[in-house]
């Protein structure tokens, strides 16, 4: 398993905690902030805070997370 890693995204700075099937747990500001999950390479899925269902709605901030998970673990699979 990936061990975790900081993404910054402007002035904010986010702890990601890699889980099983491309699950991430997000902290922002030390505190656990959104579950997410790769959907494709472009879109992310936010997950319910307490049933960790997927909630289909868009989120710009999620997708962006998402876009930088991909990029650091691109930079850092050398």
């Amino acid at each position: 398993m990936q061990e975790p890693f900081d993404i910054e995204i402007g002035p904010i700075t986010y702890s990601v905690f890699p889980e099983e099937d491309d699950m991430y747990t997000i902290f922002k500001d030390g505190i656990e902030y959104v579950k997410i999950q790769k959907d494709t390479e472009q879109q992310w899925i936010k997950l319910d805070h307490e049933t960790e269902t997927p909630t289909f709605e868009t989120d710009a901030e999620v997708n962006m997370i998402g876009k930088e998970i991909i990029i650091y673990q691109a930079e850092n699979e050398a």
